[in-house]
């Protein structure tokens, strides 16, 4: 698996594999074929409710601990110092893990909360109980704060990003300051069939002859961006990882690039107020 090299050294996969709205077994069986497809980077959150299953494919894998790349998030909920602690010392218990590759916060919330957070974070990464840290929805403003008062940068900004929400300008902010974006629902997620019906896209894919969710991936990865995307079924699953033999021409870049309409799926981060 060809891998990038975050702002502390750390090596991550340049694809991963995401468990939103999977459970129990459905999780389990999902990460354990990922895993045999080549899959190295497997994203779970406290919120999905399944990092017990998750942790058990990680374990029953047979894939040496140190060749998988285990990411899990903090929840709104627990934005605090202690609590934030507290809580990836609970998501390893479920995972049955001595320690995760990266710890993200999950949703930004006020400036001051999200750093007291984000200092529990820090403690975890200078103790080794995860080796890079992160954020997730994070805007420009939410970063700018964390990046005047953070002892570290974050590694990793973890956003909705896809062929109708590209993040340009979001994506040049966070690599001006050595941090990588990940790319939630890269499919669109629920609106995925809309997604792969686009015409742009299906003539792309026929001149090259993958499918169109492997040039939506693959526009991604050629952009420096690191696409989670998640299936249940095997056959998606080994689709979407078969993306290293083709590469897109100028062509095809300003095609898909004109396909970008600032369309969000998700909630925005400044007013997703939910706490569990």
């Amino acid at each position: 698996m060809k891998t990038i090299t975050l702002n502390n050294g750390v090596e991550m996969p340049v694809i991963g594999f995401g468990t939103f709205r999977t459970k129990d077994e459905e999780a389990y069986e999902s990460v354990r074929h990922a895993i045999d497809a080549g899959y190295r980077l497997i994203d779970t959150a406290e919120a999905y409710g399944n990092e017990e299953a998750v942790g058990r494919a990680v374990r029953d894998s047979g894939v040496p601990r140190e060749e998988l790349f285990v990411a899990t998030k903090l929840w709104k909920g627990n934005l605090g110092y202690m609590s934030g602690r507290r809580a990836l010392h609970a998501s390893l218990k479920r995972l049955g893990l001595d320690y995760v590759d990266l710890y993200i916060i999950h949703w930004p919330a006020e400036d001051e909360r999200n750093l007291r957070a984000y200092r529990a974070l820090e403690s975890l990464y200078f103790e080794g109980r995860t080796r890079t840290i992160g954020v997730s929805n994070f805007s420009f403003h939410h970063l700018e704060h964390l990046l005047e008062h953070a002892e570290i940068a974050p590694q990793v900004n973890q956003v909705e990003t896809h062929l109708r929400l590209q993040n340009e300008r979001l994506q040049e902010f966070c690599m001006m300051n050595d941090i990588y974006l990940e790319a939630y629902a890269p499919l669109m997620s629920s609106r995925v069939k809309e997604l792969l019906e686009d015409e742009t896209l299906l003539e792309t894919a026929k001149k090259h002859g993958k499918t169109p969710a492997q040039v939506a991936l693959r526009y991604l990865l050629e952009r420096e961006i690191v696409p989670i995307p998640k299936s249940a079924t095997k056959q998606r699953i080994e689709e979407n990882i078969d993306i290293f033999d083709f590469a897109l021409d100028e062509t095809d870049r300003k095609a898909l690039r004109e396909m970008n309409k600032g369309l969000k799926t998700f909630p925005d981060p400044d007013n997703f107020l939910i706490d569990l």
